[in-house]
């Protein structure tokens, strides 16, 4: 499995370092679908899992205003990718790996001076 597959996302940097998780879209099995999104890592405690951020704007229309609202979504993270709390990640949307996990990193994008 040392080979690297292409995941078919344009603009994805492959991840130098290689690894053996079965779940890692560039070394292993799983295949890509969907949804595209990106977050703040807030979270690193879980084993090979992860805790992503968004923030967003809501339209409120009864009062012609935005609001700020956020999300959190668990997502996998490969062996190959190493993240931090408060990196920005790009995640993609893949089968269910676990209860709450239907998300794969597939790339970090940078870190966040906070």
């Amino acid at each position: 499995m040392n080979q690297v597959k292409n995941i078919g996302i344009p603009n994805i940097a492959v991840p130098t370092k290689v690894c053996d998780d079965p779940n890692c879209p560039f070394h292993g099995n799983l295949k890509l679908r969907g949804r595209i999104l990106q977050g703040y890592v807030i979270s690193t405690k879980m084993h090979k899992t992860i805790v992503i951020q968004r923030d967003y704007n809501y339209y409120i229309s009864k009062y012609q205003r935005y609001e700020r609202r956020k999300s959190k979504v668990t997502a996998h993270l490969p062996d190959c990718i190493e993240v931090e709390e408060k990196d920005q990640v790009k995640i993609a949307e893949c089968r269910k790996i676990s209860k709450t996990v239907a998300f794969v990193v597939i790339e970090k994008i940078m870190k966040e001076d906070k």
